[in-house]
């Protein structure tokens, strides 16, 4: 038999509105089920009038510092600038300022438009750049260009502002809320009621859209406590995990953060939080809309999954039909419904072992319980 792949019976929540596509293939590739709710959409270079006005200013008088931010961003920039005409004269005001990039990545990108960096940290880390250039140049009644990309940068913008610089925000990438707000809402509920395993954030404002559109929808409070329980957080670096982390949101984030990274970190920490018992002698891994029997994976839905998830929360324990059946949506606690449920749960197992009944007193998980 070939291996069950990592992710499967698992659902993962993605609110990245660019490269969503590529995300979400990595993670089919193994075996999740991908649910897209993107919490924000970005506002097209050419038609952003706020790059544009930024952009002017840029070149109405002699930059003095660059602060470049990310690849693609800086790369999005010239190729706005290009689009208006103006990206020859924007490489020429650039290449008479000092340009500090955050990163390998953004020093390629400096690089490729025949620009030199003054400075760079392998770290990736913005407050070492902001450490750097303030320990390093003198930023009072200087111009400073901070190229953004979706985040605002709030702490460096500030920190420089008040050290007397004149801080110009190159908005790049500009994030708005999506036009169609179906598939988000769906996925916020999806969250708010645990029926999905894991969702994803690649940036910074669809995690605070995401947050906002809750509680707008009234549902904020059942978010954050499914985000602090069952409902796994990923996101891919420490910034876009800021929104959350201040909302008291545990975050899972890998050490690089690259989309790879991400996906590498879903694949390590999800079934690492399932559920395995051992009844009636066999293997029983509790996966999102699954369950991995011995070597087998058995997909499980609705009232099965319910019932085998409540078993298992305490297994060897004995539950009465009545307390089983006000588990079931839409079903009363009396008449057969509990048999038929746990009827096709043994089915869908093939072993009537796992789930012993006790006379007139219930059901349990079939664990040794010496």
């Amino acid at each position: 038999m070939s291996a069950i792949p990592a992710l499967a019976g698992y659902t993962v929540g993605i609110t990245a509105a660019r490269r969503r596509e590529e995300l979400g293939a990595a993670l089919e590739r193994r075996g999740a089920r991908v649910v897209y709710g993107p919490a924000i959409r970005i506002v097209p270079l050419a038609d952003d009038s706020e790059l544009l006005d930024a952009t002017k200013r840029c070149l109405d008088t002699p930059l003095d510092y660059v602060v470049a931010t990310t690849g693609i961003g800086f790369r999005g920039w010239i190729d706005a600038a290009e689009t208006w005409g103006l990206a020859e004269p924007l490489i020429a005001a650039l290449s008479r300022s000092a340009i500090l990039a955050r990163g390998p990545k953004v020093r390629g990108a400096v690089r490729v438009t025949e620009l030199r960096e003054a400075w760079s940290p392998e770290s990736e880390s913005t407050t070492e750049v902001l450490e750097h250039l303030l320990a390093n140049y003198e930023v009072a009644g200087r111009r400073v260009a901070v190229q953004l990309h979706g985040e605002p940068l709030r702490d460096l913008v500030d920190t420089l502002r008040a050290a007397g610089a004149e801080v110009i925000e190159v908005p790049v990438y500009r994030w708005v809320p999506p036009e169609d707000e179906l598939p988000l809402r769906r996925l916020i509920e999806a969250t708010a009621t645990a029926t999905l395993d894991c969702v994803t954030f690649t940036s910074a404002p669809a995690a605070v859209n995401f947050l906002r559109t809750a509680d707008e929808l009234g549902c904020g409070p059942e978010l954050r406590t499914a985000m602090k329980g069952p409902v796994l957080c990923a996101a891919v670096g420490s910034v876009t995990a800021a929104p959350l982390l201040r909302a008291d949101i545990p975050v899972v984030m890998p050490a690089r953060f690259r989309l790879g990274a991400l996906v590498k970190e879903v694949v390590e920490q999800l079934p690492a939080r399932a559920e395995v018992l051992a009844p009636a002698g066999h293997r029983l891994e509790l996966r999102g809309c699954a369950v991995v029997l011995d070597d087998e994976l058995l997909p499980l839905h609705g009232a099965g999954m319910t019932l085998l998830r409540e078993l298992a929360g305490r297994p060897g324990q004995v539950f009465s039909r009545e307390a089983l059946g006000r588990l079931l949506p839409g079903e009363s606690s009396e008449g057969h419904a509990v048999e038929v449920a746990i009827g096709r749960l043994r089915t869908a197992l093939g072993d009537p072992a796992i789930i012993q009944t006790v006379v007139k007193r219930g059901y349990r998980l079939g664990v040794d319980l010496t």
